[in-house]
């Protein structure tokens, strides 16, 4: 009798981990990488939202915010009128998603940030704050290097994991001390998997946007050399003067 119940115990135990629901929801498997369902039902909701009201429902945003992350999803204006909660891997729910909306002016479309990069870059400042300035390793190109991750404590380089590939993209700074992620591996790859050849001064970023969910937030701007490899478009002079416009235009 006593091992009938044990293997009751036992079978019942199997079948609750291989439904998951032993896991916290922010660690099931399928809240860890982009879904088309949540992702559409969130679209609707954001146009049946913008249909009634007028507007998009999106977080205020500095004008110089990183232009991917400049329109978070405000969900508390979509729940629970539009949605009955927000996704299962939004940040909202512990999920590794920020939700955002692309294009807001033209097109709002439903995207994603991966919220390890942001977190990754949080943890790089913290330790540049001890520093007192970022440990530049080697210059890259002109107001671009990589980052001496020894000399702050590190026994490996940082690394994130591509939303687009199974590349680790490095890290790098700016000599504004602005941390990045490069993407130059996965654009490059990306051009000549599609047989890509864009315009000199395009930014081909806009090319990973328009062909996945997610979005390549805290990055630096890319075009192609006339070799039509990824190349990058920096002038830290430049982007203060286009800050101070932006900023004066709204005024």
């Amino acid at each position: 009798m006593k091992g009938h119940v044990r293997l009751v115990f036992v079978l019942a135990l199997a079948t609750l981990i291989l439904s998951g629901c032993l896991f916290p929801e922010d660690q099931k498997a399928e809240n860890q990488v982009p879904d088309e369902v949540q992702l559409a039902s969130v679209q609707k909701a954001i146009d049946e939202y913008q249909a009634d009201t007028g507007v998009l429902p999106i977080k205020t945003r500095d004008m110089d915010t990183d232009i991917f992350i400049k329109y978070p999803i405000d969900f508390e204006k979509l729940v629970p009128n539009y949605l009955a909660k927000s996704p299962a891997n939004s940040y909202e729910q512990g999920g590794l998603f920020q939700y955002i909306i692309w294009n807001p002016e033209e097109k709002p479309t439903v995207k994603l940030v991966d919220l390890r990069t942001a977190e990754t870059i949080r943890e790089l400042k913290i330790r540049f704050m001890g520093t007192y300035y970022p440990t530049f390793k080697e210059k890259i190109t002109d107001y671009i290097y990589s980052i001496d991750f020894e000399k702050i404590g590190y026994k490996e380089d940082l690394t994130v994991p591509s939303p687009y590939s199974n590349n680790l993209l490095p890290l790098i700074v700016t000599t504004e001390g602005e941390i990045y992620i490069d993407y130059s591996v996965d654009l490059n790859l990306f051009l000549k998997e599609n047989q890509l050849t864009p315009t000199p001064g395009e930014d081909i970023r806009i090319l990973l946007v328009d062909a996945y969910p997610v979005v390549p937030a805290y990055s630096l701007p890319y075009t192609v050399d006339e070799n039509n490899e990824p190349v990058y478009m920096y002038d830290p002079a430049k982007e203060k003067k286009e800050t101070v416009e932006q900023e004066t235009s709204q005024r």
